[in-house]
């Protein structure tokens, strides 16, 4: 069998005061280009998932968490085709700081139930029940 190369991402569900949830659309050039996702990113060596969700909230989207305020709620484990994918989504109700796109990315604040309209990784889609089951 095929050394599979096992890659650590982290993802968050940002939950705002009207129970919407913050998904990002990668740009184009990347992977999955035109995907809406949770933001988050790679987990770096030696860093807890926590630190990554901290550092990429800030790169990407400009604000600060503070690592009691995230909760993890569930992951994903996902087969594709050059690498297996382990992603935990953490959720988050509390953080400083305006949400902007600072990699010229698309935002877009969901309602649980709208959730499903957005196009998403293979990885990202079986994450969208539990978050449904905790938000509706």
């Amino acid at each position: 069998m095929a050394d599979i190369k096992l890659t650590l991402v982290v993802a968050c569900a940002l939950v705002d005061a009207d129970k919407r949830v913050l998904l990002a659309q990668r740009p184009e050039g990347k992977a999955l280009a035109g995907l809406w996702e949770f933001p988050g990113g790679k987990i770096e060596p030696g860093e807890r998932p926590e630190e990554t969700l901290i550092r990429e909230l800030h790169e990407e989207i400009g604000i600060t968490v503070s690592e009691p305020c995230l909760a993890p709620l569930t992951f994903a484990s996902h087969a594709y085709e050059t690498f297996h994918l382990l992603m935990p989504l953490y959720i988050c109700r509390r953080w400083e700081g305006m949400v902007v796109a600072r990699e010229g990315q698309n935002l877009a604040w969901v309602r649980p139930n709208k959730l499903r309209d957005y196009p998403m990784p293979p990885a990202d889609i079986p994450l969208l029940p539990h978050l449904m089951d905790l938000l509706l």
